[in-house]
């Protein structure tokens, strides 16, 4: 079955960081470009990170710029999202999408691209 799995969410207090991991099941990860979103309650799922083919380039939304790192771990065949320095309106699901990323931002997933599931993520004292 092909398919993306996010893991890694949880509860954090403010300050704190988590790690989230994005696996594929029934297909590799290197031949696609992956990007990271959430979606907070009554809130429409925005782009926040994303990392291309072949050079890695990265891209992040403002709101997260200095904050998460994206990276591909080639050793477990992930793409992580390295989160620091969270805060309460960093929570959210989550997720994950095969989908055209470069420097200046990706292009939305196309209905033949894969998403996750979401994992929810909680910043809260």
């Amino acid at each position: 079955q092909v398919q993306l799995v996010e893991s890694g969410g949880g509860l954090v207090q403010p300050g704190g960081s988590l790690r989230l991991s994005c696996a594929a099941s029934g297909f590799s990860l290197d031949y696609y470009g992956i990007g990271w979103f959430r979606q907070a309650p009554g809130k429409e799922r925005d782009g926040i990170s994303c990392i291309s083919t072949g050079d890695g380039s990265t891209w992040y939304a403002e709101s997260v710029r200095g904050r998460f790192a994206i990276s591909r771990d080639n050793a477990k065949g992930t793409v992580d999202l390295q989160m620091n320095s969270l805060k309460p309106e960093d929570t959210a699901v989550y997720y994950c999408a095969t989908l055209s990323c470069s420097a200046y931002g990706y292009l939305n997933p196309m209905k033949s691209d894969y998403w996750g599931q979401g994992t929810q993520v909680t910043v809260s004292s």
